[in-house]
Order: structure tokens, then sequence, then C-alpha cells
């Protein structure tokens, strides 16, 4: 729907938009006029949350901006329910403790108050050797007592300005823009009340705030605390563990140790590896001299007595080499060099005795081939003898490794652990340390700064009397509005001819307003006499397109969906306004008495005629007429055929075919729903003539009148002005005729 149509029907209801804005400006007057004066007491904090200087900022350095979380947790706490009752209760001790009123903390009506509420024994026994804090205690045990009793009617009856509900409601706390200021208010009927529940509300707030964080801070100590003792235990276990371990293995840098005997290992080798093949080529020497040496006897026994002081020597020497390697004392050692040294010179003289026993066969002589055997003799005992200690320092090596493999395991996992419990231990150390530090801060920090003390209200607010009225007045435009939009969107009637086009689907050939008296300087009666000639234009257009195709004269049917849609009057003009030119006009229309009877009035003939049975059967439009109206056809110009509403009849849908043209009848109040579109559809689908619509009954916002000279234009001014008089009051007795019927 078009949106002017609202505002068609916003003007229709005008009076809603006047009565119901006044009714709920009386209401809101009526019910403020006895108005208590309100206080309001303010105070400004200062948090420090986002530019504050504490033991943490250093450490905070482009850190993320907690001060919105922080403001909200505050607000939070201070909008709790507990908060809001030790408000209430501190606020009544204070209240209580008082003993007479004042003009700055107790007022008399407060101060009278309590002494109506709360019964004398009872304010005795509470006020009995109690100092506030004290008084704070048994009123806060009262209230929470099962039992009803006065002090629990006070701080939870939304009547009293000690009540935790009217609390909550009263006191307002806001950040001010991103600063660090909360601004704190609070509305009271008593002056006294708003400053000093305030003053209360600051100092609850300070207390539990600073509560929370220390509370919060001690757990984490607490918790980090237990952390890291239990870690210093499992480290200083550790490192128990590893003392013990280089303690019963006699390690004292295992590392290094192990480099040590990898490294002597590896000479050890490569020494025993170059004695070995010494000694190799020293007794490959030794067996070739010793053939060449003779084999007589005397040779025998004193080659017996050198092998016996070889012997002997080998002995000597293997103890002199042990005694070197093990780092025997020095006498020791010089006392088996000496010895060594006299088996050799015994040995020496043995060969000489064995040379000159012998002599040999070849070039060489005897002696120098014993000298020679002889040295060999004694590198190859001195050789064998380091071999056997290279051997016992291999063996010792092998042992010591042996040892050593395990030991590195052990050690490495030692050192893992301690290494973990170490990490371990300086984490929590360093998260025990913030914990303290941030205690610390909680501490230093303490409660919230006052920057404006709550002041005490000297003068009421203004009135918000004429802003509630204001508040209300626009309540009645906005129900106002609400119920002109329920009735746009509820009603099915048509409201405007734009409506009755998007509804019906179909153009609006003329509108015809709602017309109580006509008379030329009536601007309805103006506009439909202008509607009649435009709609005579469109019946003689349609009529002219189509005279080739249906028999003369012409029939104009005239039809609606219910009744009481205007047809009759408007097809009564309409003839009319043919009548008017000389011609001969029929007009049949259904009869709704017997009384009603053929009448012939100014040119136009009326013909009644009684809806039959087989009325949807009718051929021909001589044959729904009675017998005794003799109907010629081609005695008139024109017919109009006005059939009965299309709701409670039948369509004549072979009389329809003979129609030139048909004109559809509307109400503008009326409705327009899903029958009456089937009708209408039905009926396109029978006839194959053009139909013109027609919205009758329209109110004067949706037309323009034409003005009285423009009615009274003609080519001849006094004959057209005698016409238009005579064919307006021509339409005036027909409508007060027809008025009558039921069209």
């Amino acid at each position: 729907m078009a949106l002017q149509v609202f505002f068609r029907l916003l003007k229709q209801h005008l009076l809603w938009f006047f009565l119901l804005p006044c009714v709920t400006v009386g209401a809101v007057y009526f019910f403020t006029q006895n108005e208590t004066s309100v206080y309001q007491s303010e105070a400004t904090l200062y948090t420090g949350f986002a530019s504050g200087y504490t033991i943490l900022t250093d450490q905070q350095i482009g850190a993320m901006d907690r001060s919105a979380v922080a403001f909200d947790n505050l607000l939070t706490t201070l909008k709790s329910r507990e908060t809001m009752h030790q408000i209430g209760v501190n606020l009544l001790a204070q209240q209580l403790h008082a003993q007479r009123p004042d003009n700055q903390n107790v007022t008399p009506a407060s101060f009278n108050l309590l002494q109506r509420v709360v019964p004398a024994p009872l304010r005795q026994s509470l006020l009995n050797g109690a100092n506030e804090n004290q008084l704070r205690l048994r009123l806060d045990s009262m209230a929470r007592l099962e039992r009803e009793n006065p002090i629990k009617t006070l701080l939870y009856n939304p009547d009293y300005n000690y009540s935790v509900a009217l609390i909550t409601k009263n006191l307002k706390a806001t950040r001010r823009n991103t600063s660090d200021m909360l601004d704190m208010e609070y509305e009271s009927g008593d002056p006294a009340i708003a400053q000093q529940t305030l003053v209360q509300a600051i100092d609850v707030l300070n207390k539990r705030y600073t509560a929370l964080k220390r509370s919060e801070t001690d757990s984490v100590v607490t918790y980090y605390q237990t952390k890291t003792q239990q870690a210093k235990k499992r480290l200083d276990g550790v490192e128990a563990r590893l003392q013990a371990f280089n303690t019963n293995n006699n390690v004292l840098n295992f590392e290094e140790e192990s480099k040590n005997i990898t490294l002597s290992g590896e000479n050890l080798n490569n020494e025993y590896n170059q004695e070995l093949m010494q000694n190799r080529a020293t007794k490959a020497a030794l067996d070739a001299l010793s053939r060449r040496m003779g084999q007589a006897g005397n040779i025998l026994n004193v080659n017996n007595e050198l092998r016996a002081k070889q012997a002997e020597l080998t002995n000597i020497e293997t103890q002199l080499a042990n005694a070197q390697a093990y780092g025997q004392p020095r006498n020791v050692v010089v006392r088996l060099q000496e010895k060594a040294i006299r088996i050799s010179e015994d040995l020496r003289e043995g060969a000489r005795k064995y040379y000159n026993a012998n002599n040999t066969t070849d070039a060489i002589s005897q002696q120098t081939i014993l000298d020679e055997w002889l040295t060999k003799m004694i590198e190859l005992e001195e050789s064998n003898a380091r071999l056997e200690v290279y051997k016992g320092l291999q063996k010792d090596y092998s042992s010591k490794t042996n040892q050593y493999t395990p030991l590195e395991s052990q050690l490495r996992q030692l050192n893992r652990d301690l290494s973990v419990a170490e990490k371990e231990y300086l984490a929590l150390n360093q998260s025990l340390n913030q914990a303290l530090a941030r205690r610390q801060d909680t501490s230093v920090d303490g409660p919230l700064s006052i920057l404006d003390a709550p002041d005490f209200p000297s003068e009421p607010q203004a009135s918000k009397r004429w802003l509630f009225m204001a508040i209300g007045a626009g309540l009645g435009l906005v129900i106002a509005l609400l119920l002109t939009a329920i009735r746009f969107w509820l009603d099915r009637r048509i409201a405007s001819p734009e409506h009755a086009e998007m509804l019906i689907g179909r153009p609006l050939t003329a509108l015809f307003p709602r017309v109580k008296k006509f008379s030329i300087d009536s601007k309805a009666g103006r506009t439909a006499l202008s509607m009649f000639e435009q709609l005579c234009s469109a019946v003689n257009i349609e009529i002219v397109q189509s005279t080739g195709f249906r028999p003369l004269p012409p029939i104009i049917s005239v039809f609606s969906m219910r009744s009481q849609q205007g047809k009759t009057w408007i097809t009564n003009g309409l003839a009319r306004l043919y009548a008017e030119t000389g011609q001969q006009v029929a007009f049949c229309y259904p009869r709704t008495d017997d009384s009603q009877q053929k009448v012939e009035q100014d040119g136009i003939t009326f013909f009644p005629y009684t809806l039959r049975p087989d009325f949807m059967n009718i051929t021909q439009l001589e044959n729904l007429l009675d017998q005794e109206h003799y109907f010629d056809s081609h005695q008139y110009e024109k017919i109009f055929f006005e059939l009965p509403p299309l709701i409670s009849s039948s369509i004549p849908v072979y009389l329809m075919n003979q129609s030139s043209v048909s004109i559809l009848v509307t109400d503008a109040n009326s409705i327009w729903a899903r029958t009456e579109n089937q009708l209408l559809s039905m009926y396109l689908k029978v006839v194959n003539h053009p139909v013109l619509t027609v919205l009758n009954s329209v109110t004067d916002n949706y037309f323009d009148a034409p003005s009285r000279a423009d009615t009274s234009q003609g080519p001849v001014q006094p004959e057209r002005s005698l016409e238009l008089q005579r064919t307006l009051r021509s339409l005036e007795q027909q409508q007060k005729m027809n008025y009558g019927k039921i069209s």
C-alpha cells in the first residue's frame, strides 16, 4: 500500500492523536500531583586503573590495557547484593547511633521514623555498650535471622531508605569517559540520607574491593609457596643423590676423568704395539745367534749357568719395571737396579767362559757372537718384562672402562633430573616473586582515592513532572499511531483509490464521493456530476469501439460483489444524463418487492425483473422481464441492466455476452478479500467485453472537485446552467427514492 494512503489514514484519525495524548498527559498530571522533592549527592573517585603508577607498572610496559575489565569488576562489586546489604546496615547503624537529629547526618524525619519503627527496648538492647562497629555486627546478625523483626523490615522493605532494593535503584556509578575517574551519585527524598548513603557506599566499596584483590593474591601466593617448597625438596633430593654418586665412585670431575682415561688407553695401546714389535725383532735375532753357537758339553754347562743367570736377570728386570711403573720408592728401585747390574756382570762372565770353552767355525769370533747373543738376550728379557707390564695396565684400563660405562648413564640421568628440578624451582620461584609483588602492590595501592567527597544537597532537584508529562504526551502519540497502524494492517476494507486498484487489480474509471445533497455549491455535488460525465464518456468510448461486434441498442451491465454498493444510484445517474440528451433509456433492475412496476419518467423506462431459478440460463433480456411488461429493445438507444449482487446470485452467462460494456461498482468502505477476487475472476472469464471499475463513497481527501466556473462552462451558458440545475434536481430526487431500495 502506498505511503500516502497511510498518511491519509492518519489525517482521518486526527482525533485520536489529540485525545490520547491529552488522556496520558492528564493521567501523568494526576499521578504526579503529590510528587516529593528529590535530593542528589555526588562524589568522584580516582581509581588509577589506567594511568596509576604501582609496583608492577614498570613490568607492564606494552601490556594490554585492562582498565575496562577493572572498571567492570569494580562496578559489579558495587552493585552486588552483599555490598548493598552492608551499605544499608552501616547507614542504619549510623542513624541508630545518633542521640538526636541534626541537619547534616540525621534529619528529624529519619530520626522520628527510626523511633517509630524500632521499639525502644530493642533499640536500647542494640545500643547497650556498643560502638558503631559493634552495632553494625548486631544489626547484620538480626537482618540474617529467619524470623521477621524491625531491623529486617527496614533493610528489605522498599519503602524505607535503608532497604537493599531502594539503594540498588538510586545508587548510580559510571566511568567518566576513558579516564580513571568514577562518578557516583545517589538520590533520596532526605538530603542527609543522600549524602550519608554515598559516604557508606564509598567506604564499603573500598573495603570489599581491596579485600577481594588481597584474597585473590593471597590464594595465589599460598599456591606458589607450596609448589616452590615442593620443588626445592625435589631439587635438594637430586643434589644429594648426585653428591652420593660422586662420593661412592671417587669422581671429582667425571667428564675430565673420562677424557683422561680414553686418552691414556690410546697411548697404552700405541706403546704396547711398539714394544711388541720390538720384542718380536729381538727374539728373531736371538734365535739366529743361538744357531751359530756350538753345542759342546762344556758349553752346555756354561749355557745352563747362563740360562739360570738369564732367568734371574729376567725376574729382576720384571720387578724393576713394575717398581718404576707403579711408582715404588726410590731405594727399592735403586736396589733392584744394582742387583740387575750385578747379575748382568755375572752373565757376562759366564759368557766369556762359554767363549773360551768353544770357538766358532766361521770367520766371526765366538766372543763376538756370544756378546751379540748376550745383548739380544738381555733386550729380549727386558722387552718381555715391559710387555707383561703393558698387559697388566691394559687389564686395569679394561676394568676401569667397564666400571665407568654404567656410571656415565647414571650420571647423565642424575644431571638431567637436576636440570629439570632447577628449571622447575626457578620458574616457580619467579612466579612466587611476581605473586608477592602483586600482593604488595595491592597493599600499597590500598583503597580508592576520593577526589570529590559526597556533597550535602541543599536544594532539591528540578521537578521532572513536566518531563513526565511530555513523555506521557509522546506515549499517547505512539499509542494513537500504533492503533492507527493496527487498524491499517488489520482492516480489510478498501481504504483509498490506490488501495482499491491494488486489491481489485484493475484501474479505476471514476471516483464518486459520498453526496448528502446535490448542489452546484457543494464540492461533493460538483465532483459527482463531473464523475458522471467522465463515466459516460468512458462508456461511450467502449460502446463505439464494440459497435461492430454487438447488436444495437447497446446493453450496459452494472454489477457489484455485495449489496448496498451504490450501483442503483450510479446507474440512475448515468441514465439521467443520457435521457437529458433526448435518448430513450431502459433501466432493468432486480425487483425487491411486489409493488414495484414498470415506470416511465423523464425519458427513462424502469423495468423491474424477478430473480428466477433459471436466472443463469436466460439468453434474452426480454425473457427475464415479466410478460405484462412489454419490452421492445429497438425502442431504446441505451439499455442499462443492473445485476443482483454476485455473492448471492449466479451469473447469467449467455445474457452477459450480449452486453457492450460492464461497470463494476464497489463501495470505498466495503471489504474486498478472497471471495470478491474469485467472483470477479469468474465474471471476467464469462464476459468478452470491457469492464469499467467505479469506486463509490470516496472521501473528499482523494479527489479534487471542479470549480463552479468549470462546472458551468459550456457553449451556451444559460442553457448549460439550466441543464446542470435540472440534472442535479433529478439526481437528488432519484437518490432519495433509490436509497430505500436494496441495491
